[in-house]
């Protein structure tokens, strides 16, 4: 028999008799937003980039939003705004990271004797264009460059300021120095565009050697020759 004046057993489950919580369960944590701390900066700002030169080259210039490049690099787009201003903005600043490493080609030109500057010029400029590391943010400028004046506009204007006046400072004494240097950088970027952006063949396929024995006599006579 039952002891009518025993306690009952507890049950096993402490919680089985708890109250649920009442109100709707709670939300994820929303996205950051507003500025990060100075220690989050330099990452945040690299990380935008990143995602800029990524979408650039896989949608162009006029498919490319800042809202995209925010949500690829996980931040607010008023975050993208804040470090670069308009998506112009935006892009020049991933040209101009992108292109760093051709911006050491006028360093070449004082490596040697004058009538080897054709080869050494060409010889690096393709190295850069075959390393994928390099590779890969250029093609997202060359992309956007052909497709959208915009564009077209700020790769000028970083070719120009960067790239042909350190040549012809670096190296060239001649009167038309600037055109030379310039009809030299078109040889070059015109070849790359070619065969890593167009991929005509039997350039895209061509070994990179056999491309720079062609190239280089030009480019040697643009920047040297009468």
């Amino acid at each position: 028999m039952t002891d009518p004046t025993a306690s009952p057993e507890p049950p096993s489950d402490p919680t089985a008799f708890a109250e649920p919580p009442s109100g709707p369960p709670p939300e994820p944590p929303a996205r950051r937003r507003g500025r990060p701390s100075r220690a989050e900066s330099a990452g945040t700002r690299d990380r935008i980039l990143t995602a800029a030169r990524e979408e650039f080259s896989a949608h162009g210039y006029d498919k490319t939003s800042v809202r995209q490049i925010a949500k690829a690099a996980g931040v607010d787009s008023a975050l993208v705004h804040h470090y670069f201003g308009t998506k112009e903005q935006v892009f020049a600043a991933a040209v101009e990271v992108a292109f760093a490493p051709a911006l050491a080609a006028p360093d070449t030109l004082a490596e040697g004797p004058p009538d080897g500057v054709g080869e050494r010029l060409a010889r690096f400029v393709f190295g850069v264009w075959e390393n994928p590391t390099t590779r890969a943010p250029l093609l997202a400028i060359l992309r956007s460059a052909v497709t959208n004046e915009t564009a077209a506009a700020v790769f000028r204007r970083l070719v120009a300021a960067q790239l042909v006046r350190r040549v012809v400072a670096a190296r060239l004494d001649l009167p038309d120095a600037e055109l030379r240097a310039e009809l030299a950088a078109a040889q070059l970027v015109g070849t790359a565009l070619m065969r890593y952006v167009l991929k005509l063949e039997p350039l895209a396929s061509a070994d990179v050697e056999e491309i720079i024995a062609r190239v280089s006599p030009v480019v040697q006579k643009h920047l040297t020759q009468p």
